[in-house]
């Protein structure tokens, strides 16, 4: 029963970010809002609502294994995976300064949040603790990348096409349904998750980490991936990249920042390798998308591959 409960929680999460982000996108068009603002505000928020609901409920749930295995699980899954069948798809050019910019954005949120798990080894803790103070500290970098999206889409409002497929001519009723339906699907989905999630973990002795790591991450990655396979068809490289890239750092600034200011998340000793391994996937993603400004279909092999390695890897060692 807790896989079929699991399943609709994913069900609920994935169709609940999609009616989000089409009745905020239509909403924001509505105001004039910029598309690329939305783009890069609204659809990756959306896009990472799945992974933000769920770590946030976990936290309060005193289930920081989880909350932190999913997000770096969805943040590896994001890197591997979403790129790298994308790139097999369609090879992925790699043009925008935005994108260009995100990549090491990206590095730099996973470098933070490692410097603030490491409280034994960098100030002689007695254990490591992602408290409320290191919460806010990594909110103020969400903060100030807030700055740079909204500082770029203002320079950029001339960019007409940036991919946000938006309905303007439907009705502020059913926009505001649509984003209010799918925010209550995502936060229904996402308890649903939780607690199947944990319920399967203790039935098959595998810790709330690994399950984090895998079910919740993969789960939560899902609309990511369909956003990214999406845009790879219709030949838009940038858009791929950026949906990928974007979430992966909303998880980390928003989602591990929200969830530690809610509670703080004692951590699990293997979530260490974890998060090295989330930081040189990134940079190898730096040195392809910086070989020729494009990710091939070799490049995307390697990554999947990597994936499956680092699968592997975790299951053996749970």
């Amino acid at each position: 029963m807790s896989y079929i409960i699991l399943i609709i929680g994913f069900v609920l999460l994935i169709k609940g970010a999609d009616y989000f982000v089409e009745g905020a996108s239509n909403i924001a068009v509505k105001l004039s809002v910029s598309p690329l603002l939305v783009g890069l505000t609204i659809v990756a928020f959306g896009t990472s609502s799945p992974e933000a609901t769920v770590s946030i409920l976990a936290a309060l749930e005193d289930n920081a294994g989880l909350v932190l295995g999913n997000i770096i699980g969805s943040n590896i899954f994001n890197i591997t995976v979403v790129l790298g069948v994308t790139a097999m798809i369609a090879p992925l050019t790699v043009q925008s300064e935005t994108v260009r910019k995100e990549i090491p954005f990206s590095l730099l949120a996973g470098v933070v949040l490692l410097v603030m798990m490491g409280d034994v080894a960098l100030e002689g803790a007695a254990e490591n603790l992602v408290s409320r103070g290191d919460g806010l500290v990594i909110l103020l970098f969400f903060a100030v990348f807030l700055y740079y999206v909204f500082d770029m889409a203002l320079k950029n409002r001339s960019d007409a096409a940036d991919g946000v497929e938006t309905d303007v001519g439907s009705s502020w009723m059913r926009n505001i349904v649509f984003t209010l339906g799918g925010l209550a699907a995502i936060i229904f989905g996402g308890r649903l998750v939780v607690d199947s999630a944990t319920e399967i973990a203790l039935a098959l002795g595998m810790s709330e980490t690994l399950v984090g790591l895998t079910i919740v991450a993969i789960g939560t990655s899902l609309p990511e991936l369909i956003t990214s396979v999406t845009a790879a068809i219709k030949k838009q490289g940038d858009i791929a990249i950026g949906n990928a890239v974007g979430s992966s750092i909303f998880n980390i600034f928003f989602v591990a920042g929200s969830a530690a200011t809610v509670a703080p998340l004692a951590l699990d000793a293997k979530i260490f390798t974890d998060a090295w391994v989330m930081i040189l996937l990134t940079i190898l993603l730096l040195i392809f998308s910086r070989t020729r400004y494009s990710i091939g279909r070799t490049e995307g092999f390697i990554m999947v591959a990597a994936y499956v390695v680092y699968l592997v890897y975790i299951i053996i060692r749970n």
